[in-house]
């Protein structure tokens, strides 16, 4: 099992290398370093999203609730700051309101017994309705230098966005081999019955996961409202496929198990590169959505076959 987990990290990179080679050739401008940095940034947020959603998918689970997060938060956040609230106040409640949607998630599938699919798809269109209700559809903007700094400060020649991608991943490699939470997250999609016969409190920790991936989901949405001085209701639409598409892709099945948060942290970084890749040869964004349906569903299909 282990040995098939690293053999799916090496084609990763390998259909990493691959691709970067290839985009060299088409355009001399990929490898210059502000392209280099251009894909960072924005696979910093895919990376920070799909680390949580890795330990979720790994419990047997999903979240499906993340893009409706991604933008409520950041509408909270514009709004704390509206009406005078300092930055880190601001920050907070957006963090906060994340881990609420989250606890929410796992107190619903846990307490009463409800599909996954079914709780956080209806949480994620509540929280999407609230950033449009809010607003009125109008996006907000306008929050100051202060504020700025989250989405677009630079620490030796990266922007905080990225060392914070950086940070999550390493913690999300600590949590999901190194601490309890982690373990009882594979345990639980391995078996959730053998895991609740040996005492474990399942729901607790079920709970604590969907808690860390809304707070996950609330981080993208400051990010992004920092970065473009705009919180806008509408963002974060098709997150969640994409966060889904890198978890699968870097190896955890969807039907839980073990995970892999390395290899979910190079497939982030594969789609950017194919992201980019497509903005450089011209081809519309509306084949970036393709493309990432065709791949979670190959990803699927070779999952469950080697298994």
């Amino acid at each position: 099992m282990g040995t098939g987990k690293y053999f799916n990290q090496v084609l990763l990179v390998t259909a990493l290398a691959v691709l970067a080679a290839v985009l060299s050739l088409v355009s001399p401008h990929f490898w210059q370093w502000d392209n280099a940095k251009n894909i960072l940034e924005q696979t910093a947020v895919l990376i920070v999203m799909s680390v949580a959603m890795t330990i979720v998918i790994a419990s047997g689970g999903i979240d499906l609730s993340v893009g409706g997060v991604v933008a409520l938060s950041g509408i909270v956040a514009g709004l704390c700051l509206k009406a005078g609230a300092t930055v880190a106040a601001a920050v907070t409640c957006a963090l906060g309101l994340g881990s609420l949607v989250g606890l929410l998630n796992g107190s619903l599938i846990s307490l009463l017994d409800i599909n996954p699919f079914i709780v956080t798809l209806g949480c994620g269109s509540i929280a999407r309705g609230l950033a449009l209700i809010l607003t009125q559809g109008i996006p907000i903007y306008g929050f100051g230098s202060g504020f700025a700094c989250l989405g677009k400060g630079n620490i030796m020649g990266l922007t905080v966005p990225v060392w914070l991608a950086l940070a999550v991943a390493l913690l999300g490699w600590v949590a999901a081999t190194r601490t309890k939470l982690g373990l009882y997250a594979s345990a639980m999609g391995e078996n959730e019955e053998a895991l609740l016969r040996t005492g474990v409190p399942v729901g607790w920790y079920k709970t604590g996961l969907y808690a860390i991936c809304g707070t996950a989901a609330a981080l993208v949405g400051l990010v992004l409202a920092s970065r473009l001085n705009t919180a806008d209701p509408t963002v974060g639409l098709g997150y969640e496929l994409q966060a889904i598409a890198a978890t699968v892709l870097g190896g955890t099945s969807m039907k839980g198990g073990a995970s892999s948060i390395p290899g979910t942290v190079i497939a982030c970084l594969l789609l950017g590169v194919l992201a980019n890749g497509l903005t450089i040869v011209s081809v519309q964004p509306y084949y970036q959505q393709l493309l990432i349906g065709i791949i979670i569903i190959a990803a699927v299909i070779v999952s469950e076959r080697k298994k």
